[in-house]
């Protein structure tokens, strides 16, 4: 028999796990994290670095180090994700009006910038500058006439297909996941997903040169989602300079939360905003310091982008807007109705989109990312030009219907017939008749909605960034606006009427069409990602006004009421689902009668269950059932005969053990024994050296009996953040049940293809 004191430095992996031990602990790409497990290694390094800091003077210093490097990643995100979302409005602003074209003083200015810098620019026509010309006036000295309009028109295309050429081919040959909005594929990760390269620095870089790119050729998209996959990258980035973060996945995670909070923050301008949309949209685990870190990388962020001042007006974001006409309570019924088109347009962008992008997925057409951006594009651009409305960037868009009538606005859309005898304050017009550039502008913009409702449909989830905020809101905001304008005209012509002759006198100006614009843009933008405090925060920060949060909430709940009755999924939770990754929404009820015992595997007719036995078994017959199998674990037991439940070794971690084994201890061969006991088996004389596994046991998973209600099993899932659990009975082994199986049950039980869960 071989004795344990010969065995001390051959058998015990201790020996070599203490030493840098490459990639233990961590996880196999399209795998789910053990949330208690990482929770618990970070418990471990804190009381370490706690009992070593009374040690020395050099041991304290670190240990505040290692306390202050959480704030130091939230200043260096908050730098990084400002910095970046400056660069990217400024690059946006003059690629889009470079379809149109060029500064001759300086071609790097956009068009605004431009004529601030000439001498020569009238008030009037504040946008005609000699220094700004089209193309046409450059290529064939003509401003006016067919043939300038025909050759603008062509150029505007050949931009457009240029810069959407250009960014599809990016992302296809450099970073595939740099594509779409990025916010679904946040959700999974935060919730305990690997999704490796997601947040790597090649995505990082394509992601950021191709938003400006996509943004610029006029494409039915936004910026504001894909920038919070951006910041998130910036976050993972900088986590991974500092251990406590790189070697803890639940540790990254929290890091990723705060950095969702600032890619809204500097998206929309709202730090506070930000932090809650993180806290309501995308995180999965939310402890009270990242609520703080989030708030102070939010703010970090912000004032980054502040102190760039890409817009040129002080304000972060184009569309900040300030009105000065109370709402009144008669409004409200208008108000709702934009909620109930916002949670109706809601529902079916949802359905028509996820029919769409499933199609793409099961048909050639996805074997043609490039044409099929090009074509979209194409036909965006050439429907998009003669509209002035959609010609235009989709931000500017919103700014011009979000914009309140002043004496000084110069759109069509304040094209009315003033009284000459008027004396009033400038901020304080009166309500008049609409002249014939509001009814042509009505006219452009119901055409706009209809080809903004359709060509979203299309756009969203094709292989560039694409963000769905800004659409969103340009279809809210147009609708809104146009409701805002028959309501103003209804009250100047109709003031006698009951409804409007309590609060609307003739010569007061009462209604404030702009206000219904940003109503609509939250109500829209509620419908589709079902989004509710965050939303009304975000709306509330953009206009600087606390008297309009009453309309904001009723249109932001009546969209999610409507949206909700159609169906539970948002924008984002129908894309994971569709994508198939492995995501437990805590929103989701689970009412059925099921036990544990239905669930588990193995079930009835299949093979027995794949377990390890506590002291019985060869490396050989290890590294053969892990061959044969594609488990993420196996449960370790007495013996086949006993079943008695000892503890869950990962699969990882064995074949790290056995290799890291076979190269560093003397002895270890395909027939020695492993052993995951405390002390080693009973040998016969001359046997190889055992192995000692214990190390990496997991001496208490996680129970529940055959049966536990599945709503319980179900909850423990989501709130544990479990990757599997077993069932016993009597501390007895009878099968498992990973968070595939749950979800697949899930599904099968609301009449889905539980096949459709494709990742463990």
């Amino acid at each position: 028999m071989v004795n344990a004191g010969d065995m001390n430095g051959s058998g015990n992996l201790m020996d070599f796990l203490d030493e840098p031990f490459p990639d233990v602990g961590t996880y196999e790409d399209f795998h789910t994290i053990d949330w208690l497990r990482e929770k618990s290694r970070d418990t471990d390094r804190h009381r370490k670095i706690t009992s070593k800091s009374k040690e020395s003077i050099w041991e304290f210093i670190k240990s505040l180090l290692d306390a202050w490097s959480g704030w130091v990643v939230m200043l260096l995100i908050g730098l990084l994700a400002g910095t970046l979302a400056g660069v990217i409005d400024l690059a946006v602003d003059w690629m889009t009006d470079l379809k149109e074209g060029v500064c001759l003083s300086a071609f790097w200015y956009s068009h605004e910038q431009c004529c601030w810098t000439s001498n020569e620019t009238t008030f009037d026509d504040r946008d005609k500058c000699p220094q700004w010309q089209k193309w046409s006036e450059l290529l064939v000295s003509q401003s006016e006439g067919a043939s300038a309009y025909i050759l603008n028109y062509f150029l505007y295309i050949m931009w457009a297909l240029c810069f959407a050429f250009l960014a599809v081919s990016l992302v296809r040959v450099f970073a595939p996941y740099a594509c779409g909005s990025g916010i679904p594929e946040i959700k999974t990760i935060l919730s305990g997903f690997i999704i490796r390269g997601y947040l790597g620095k090649w995505t990082l870089l394509i992601k950021t040169v191709t938003l400006v790119l996509v943004v610029s050729s006029g494409l039915s998209l936004g910026k504001e989602g894909p920038l919070v996959h951006v910041a998130c990258c910036c976050g993972n980035f900088f986590s991974s300079l500092f251990s406590k973060y790189s070697k803890n996945e639940g540790k990254r995670r929290e890091v990723l939360s705060a950095a969702a909070a600032a890619g809204v923050s500097v998206a929309f301008g709202a730090p506070i905003g930000g932090v809650l949309f993180s806290l309501e949209e995308v995180s999965y685990y939310f402890p009270l310091k990242t609520l703080w870190r989030s708030f102070f990388a939010a703010l970090v962020a912000a004032f980054t982008l502040r102190s760039i001042n890409p817009f040129g007006n002080s304000r972060l974001v184009l569309f900040y807007v300030e009105y000065h006409t109370p709402w009144y309570m008669a409004e409200l019924f208008p108000f709702i109705l934009l909620g109930v088109f916002g949670g109706l347009w809601g529902t079916l962008f949802i359905r028509c989109n996820i029919a769409w992008c499933r199609r793409r997925k099961t048909t050639r057409l996805g074997k043609y990312p490039v044409l099929e951006v090009i074509v979209i594009t194409a036909i965006t651009a050439i429907i998009a030009y003669p509209n002035p409305y959609t010609r235009r960037s989709t931000s500017e868009l919103i700014s011009e219907l979000f914009n309140d009538c002043g004496a000084l606005e110069s759109s069509q859309l304040c094209d009315y017939i003033n009284d000459p005898n008027m004396t009033r304050p400038v901020d304080d017009i009166p309500d008049r008749p609409a002249g014939p550039g509001v009814y042509s502008a009505m006219w452009q913009l119901a055409l706009a909605l209809v080809f903004k409702i359709v060509i979203t449909i299309f756009t969203f989830g094709m292989k560039i960034p694409s963000g769905l905020f800004i659409p969103s809101m340009a279809v809210g905001a147009m609708a809104g606006r146009m409701v805002g304008i028959g309501v103003e005209q209804l009250a100047y012509h109709h003031h006698d009427w009951i409804i409007f002759r309590n609060w609307c006198r003739p010569g007061a100006d009462c209604v404030t069409p702009g206000l219904y614009a940003m109503v609509g843009a939250a109500a829209c933008l509620g419908g589709v990602t079902r989004m509710t405090v965050s939303l009304v925060v975000i709306m509330f920060e953009l206009t600087g006004g606390l008297e309009y949060i009453v309309p904001l909430m009723a249109a932001a709940v009546t969209s999610k009421w409507v949206a909700d009755a159609f169906g539970k999924e948002g924008i984002y939770e129908a894309h994971i689902h569709l994508n198939g990754y492995p995501f437990l929404d805590v929103k989701d009820e689970f009412t059925h009668r099921t036990l544990a015992t239905d669930v588990m595997r193995p079930r009835r007719g299949e093979a027995p269950l794949s377990v390890l036995t506590q002291d019985s078994m060869t490396v050989e017959d290890v590294e053969t059932l892990i061959k044969e199998t594609d488990y993420n674990g196996f449960p370790v037991v007495v013996s086949r005969d006993s079943e008695r439940l000892i503890g869950f070794a990962q699969r990882r971690e064995l074949i790290l053990a056995i290799k890291n084994a076979r190269q560093r201890q003397d002895g270890v061969v395909s027939n020695s024994i492993v052993y995951f006991t405390e002390d080693p088996p009973e040998l016969p004389p001359n046997s190889p050296h055992p192995l000692k596994l214990r190390r990496i046991l997991n001496l208490s998973p996680f129970t529940v009996t055959d049966h536990t209600p599945m709503e319980t099993v179900v909850d423990i899932f989501r709130k544990l953040g479990l990757r599997q659990c077993l069932v016993t009975r009597s501390g007895r082994l009878l099968g498992i049940i990973t968070k595939k199986d749950v979800l697949r049950h899930m599904a099968q039980m609301a009449n889905q293809d539980p096949e459709s869960i494709m990742f463990n």
